[in-house]
């Protein structure tokens, strides 16, 4: 059941290598789950080594990055009804996936199952676990995990027919921060978004990144997705927090003045909310503002 019923997407740019160790893993897992390898525009010959290596994975070249958008190419490209996202540095432990499998299939309003994170040889709790599995959100009866608005796009499992219902990632987002946005837009449709702190996923950093370019879109994003989707007084009430932060910090300055530059189209998109979801927001914000 498991094998047919889900795919893996792993959408990759510039990191052959590290690539190719972390599909070694994924086609050795317990089922011979369909994998989709979506290169980011690569210019180190990702696409041949991938080919040449793992000839019964797919992959689509994309002409140029899509940053996290490109996942809905891998999504749209295949018909099963889960879908399982990996980086290239990260990978899903034995088990988990056909664990997913199951309960997507016993929810049926089941939209997106996010895992553990465990983090280097060491395996360290991602921060953001710790943060979703304390999540204070409202749980609705019979809700198969922890109610989040936040996730690590490495660990999630989505319903294809959600993910694509909801649009998928934003194609102005890129990759960091760009979790958020996505699932306030499941739930607003009525689809549950789950932390499950028994689905692991390991995540091996690749040495091979910016960290400061990665900052600088996570500060961005947080504005957007605030101005996108809050209302007014939420919305704006973002901004003196950024401002603070960009006195000390060049990523968040510069992660401003790009949300600043982005206001037309952000309010060409604007469409906020409802009171619920909005009372949920208000909920993680006391809490710190955390998935």
């Amino acid at each position: 059941m498991a094998a047919t019923a889900l795919a893996i997407v792993v959408a990759t740019r510039n990191r052959r290598e590290t690539l190719l160790a972390t599909l070694a893993r994924l086609t050795a897992l317990e089922a011979p789950y369909p994998v989709v390898v979506i290169d980011n525009g690569s210019t180190d010959g990702t696409a041949a080594a991938v080919a040449a290596a793992f000839p019964a994975v797919a992959v689509i070249t994309l002409g140029a990055n899509r940053g996290a958008a490109a996942r809905t190419a891998g999504v749209t490209a295949v018909r099963q009804p889960f879908v399982a996202f990996a980086d290239d540095d990260s990978w899903w432990e034995e088990g988990a996936l056909a664990a997913a499998v199951d309960r997507l299939a016993a929810y049926p309003r089941l939209g997106l199952l996010a895992g553990r994170v465990l983090v280097g040889r060491e395996g360290r709790l991602d921060p953001t676990c710790a943060l979703m599995a304390h999540s204070p959100l409202p749980r609705p009866p019979g809700f198969p995990g922890v109610p989040i608005l936040g996730f690590l796009a490495c660990a999630a499992v989505v319903r294809r027919e959600a993910y694509l219902e909801a649009g998928g990632f934003h194609p102005r987002f890129g990759v960091g921060g760009e979790e958020g946005l996505l699932a306030l837009d499941l739930t607003r449709r009525g689809w549950w978004v789950a932390y499950a702190d028994d689905l692991v996923c390991h995540h091996h950093p690749s040495p091979v990144r910016d960290r400061g370019a990665r900052a600088v879109r996570e500060a961005r994003n947080r504005l957007w997705e605030a101005w996108l989707r809050r209302p007014a007084r939420p919305a704006v009430a973002v901004t003196p927090g950024a401002l603070r932060a960009a006195r000390r910090d060049p990523a968040a300055r510069r992660g401003l003045l790009e949300a600043a530059a982005g206001l037309p189209w952000v309010l060409r998109e604007r469409d906020v909310v409802p009171p619920e979801l909005e009372r949920q927001l208000r909920l993680l914000d006391a809490q710190g503002r955390t998935p």
